[in-house]
């Protein structure tokens, strides 16, 4: 499905908080030190707006999924193809409101992969893109929790855990 294109409504603040060690944008949690936490912030704010921007495009009928599990398809395969060019990986579940969604070759990760010692980097990368799901969930009326990892260069999860009301 073509996603459409009209302005945004209003931009969503996001506001940072965080345990030692880990830093949680959002509704968006990244491991990493505390010196990268307003940087990071500021990504994945930028990513959960253009997130809902995308999902404003939506046309109505991906607007009457039923099923969380159907929303998460789509992510995988029609707005991660509209992003990126490709579908992710693999989408896996506990049914219990907990998705892990895998992509072997991450775009923005390729680059990087020639190295290990540019996995610390890899963060930058990521909350854009844990911003941009979540955003997009949000507008598709889901609250949700995004975290990723990358275990090894191009290879990353986003773990997304819905919030029950």
């Amino acid at each position: 499905m073509p996603l459409h294109t009209k302005k945004p409504r209003s931009p969503t603040s996001v506001s940072p908080g965080g345990s030692p060690g880990a830093i949680l944008l959002g509704q968006t949690c990244l491991h990493q030190g505390p010196g990268q936490k307003t940087s990071l912030s500021v990504l994945e704010g930028m990513g959960f707006r253009v997130g809902q921007a995308l999902g404003e495009r939506l046309p109505q009928e991906t607007l009457a999924f039923r099923e969380e599990l159907d929303v998460l398809k789509f992510l995988c395969k029609d707005l991660w193809v509209a992003v990126f060019q490709k579908q992710m990986d693999s989408l896996r579940t506990n049914h219990q409101g907990t998705y892990v969604l895998q992509d072997n070759s991450f775009p923005l990760l390729i680059r990087m992969a020639s190295g290990p010692q540019y996995l610390e980097e890899a963060p930058k990368f990521l909350a854009f893109t844990c911003g941009l799901l979540r955003g997009t969930l949000s507008t598709l009326g889901i609250k949700s929790l995004v975290t990723a990892s990358v275990a090894s260069l191009p290879t990353c999860k986003f773990q997304v855990v819905i919030q029950k009301t």
